[in-house]
């Protein structure tokens, strides 16, 4: 293992005895119910009907996602849906898809077109030119429109992106931009295969901020191999001198089990638990300094970004694209692996191409797997998301949104947290009456608090590892 990091005690109240007990694997409720608990039964039939029920919602806008998968290397510690490929043509048929998709999923949304967020994610879009992206846009945007003001964002990758991308991009209207970065020492850019110059980092974030990109979001992650408190503290210094709007400072999720490649990194150069979480404590602690608000478990902002200024107002919320201002707006994505939120459920596409292309080719809905939500997924669902982004849980808003009295349908959650040797005992959460505030510590272990709630969770099931750890 790596050099000792900050000690865990520093960490806002955090001790070694809790990390011990309540660093466990566990969801990080991008979604609720998870995606380990979509199925098969839920197919494209079940999601036409899914479109067909948002069709009836003409003037309410909503989200797409479009997945653009490829990549020309494989970053050892990546755990998202990639292609690794350079050929242009099996890229290009991928494209072609795409659009067919688009098109009949548009014709079931009837007249319901507007977007309020327009994503492309990946992969790495720039893996494609300038030209070829342009051309997506503008088939895209002949059959869905842009709402004026709405966020336009994309994921870039500083080593395959030129500045020649970021000034079409941005000629197309997009406005927000999300940068990878991970870290920046060599050692660790070593350890997990991806070579990134501090040039490239740094240049192309200039180019986005001289071209006008309302924001700029960078990421990184801790809890790599080789990663201590000294490169960490690099690696943050560095980029706050960017001064980007957004920072996500993610967990590093080390899923061998999902994701095979994974298995090519050493866990013994893996910082230990201590370490992993005192190098959080140096994030929060090193940004907070900087002037950066945090939000939610893993996300950062300026005190003037609107993030920032929903988390105050507690008003913020979380969806499969990340956090969001946009409180309840429903999801469509395009692509393969997508997932679409739409009429109380969830799609997701095929995953292997082969398979998504032969459904795309059939004219039907690439459906592969989803769940129907009842009411109590709803309920809870709401519950969870409160908990992640906002830190709280008022009763009287749960009574009035679901006619529930939260002391009797939670009445089990509730003495869960109260037992001895619970999270309230722990420092984690604080009730009055029944509404509940995470405390700063509780705030750190955010997605323990939320599993409190996890219906499907506590009912088990999964018939094997599921999820990455807590802390």
């Amino acid at each position: 293992m790596t050099g000792r990091g900050p000690a865990p005690s520093d960490a806002v109240g955090a001790t070694a005895e809790l990390l011990a007990r309540y660093d466990r694997p566990g969801p990080r409720y991008t979604s609720y119910p998870t995606a380990v608990d979509f199925h098969e039964g839920f197919g494209p039939d079940e999601y036409a009907a899914r479109l067909a029920d948002a069709a009836a919602r003409p003037h309410d806008p909503f989200s797409l996602y479009v997945h653009l998968p490829f990549c020309e290397h494989r970053c050892s510690f990546c755990a998202c849906h990639v292609v690794v490929t350079r050929n242009e043509d099996l890229a290009d048929t991928y494209l072609d898809r795409l659009v067919a998709e688009a098109r009949t999923t548009a014709g079931r949304l009837g007249d319901r077109r507007t977007l309020r967020q327009y994503h492309w994610g990946g992969g790495t879009p720039t893996f494609y030119p300038p030209e070829v992206l342009a051309d997506l846009h503008a088939q895209l945007l002949s059959v869905f429109e842009l709402e004026p003001g709405a966020e336009v964002a994309l994921e870039v990758d500083p080593r395959t992106t030129t500045e020649e991308h970021l000034c079409a991009l941005r000629g197309l209207g997009f406005n927000r931009i999300s940068m990878g970065v991970q870290d920046v020492d060599d050692v660790v850019q070593d350890l997990i295969g991806r070579h990134q110059t501090w040039e490239q980092t740094a240049n192309l974030h200039d180019a986005a901020r001289r071209l006008g990109y309302e924001s700029i979001n960078v990421d990184l992650v801790y809890g790599l191999p080789g990663q201590n408190e000294h490169t960490f503290a690099h690696s943050l210094e560095e980029v706050i001198g960017l001064r980007p709007d957004r920072l996500a400072v993610y967990s590093f999720a080390l899923v061998p089990w999902m994701r095979p490649h994974q298995k090519r990194i050493d866990p013994g150069l893996l910082p230990d638990r201590d370490v992993k979480f005192g190098l959080l404590s140096l994030a929060i602690d090193r940004l907070a300094d900087a002037g950066y608000e945090q939000i939610g478990m893993d996300h950062f902002a300026l005190s003037g970004d609107e993030l920032a200024v929903a988390h105050r107002e507690r008003t913020l919320s979380r969806n499969f694209m990340g956090y969001t201002t946009k409180r309840g707006t429903e999801i469509v994505g395009l692509g393969t692996s997508a997932i679409s939120d739409v009429g109380a459920g969830y799609a997701q596409n095929h995953r292997r191409l082969a398979s998504y292309f032969a459904a795309v080719d059939a004219g039907g809905l690439p459906t592969e797997r989803g769940i129907a939500l009842d009411g109590d997924d709803r309920l809870r669902r709401h519950v969870i998301t409160e908990l992640m982004c906002n830190g709280r849980l008022l009763a009287h808003e749960v009574a009035d949104r679901f006619e529930v009295i939260v002391e009797e349908h939670f009445a089990d959650e509730l003495a869960e947290l109260h037992a001895p040797g619970g999270l309230v005992e722990a420092g984690f959460v604080v009730i009055d009456g029944s509404d509940i505030e995470a405390t700063p510590v509780g705030r750190m272990f955010i997605r323990n608090v939320a599993m409190v709630f996890d219906a499907r969770l506590r009912a088990g099931g999964t018939g094997g590892p599921a999820f990455s750890r807590t802390v």
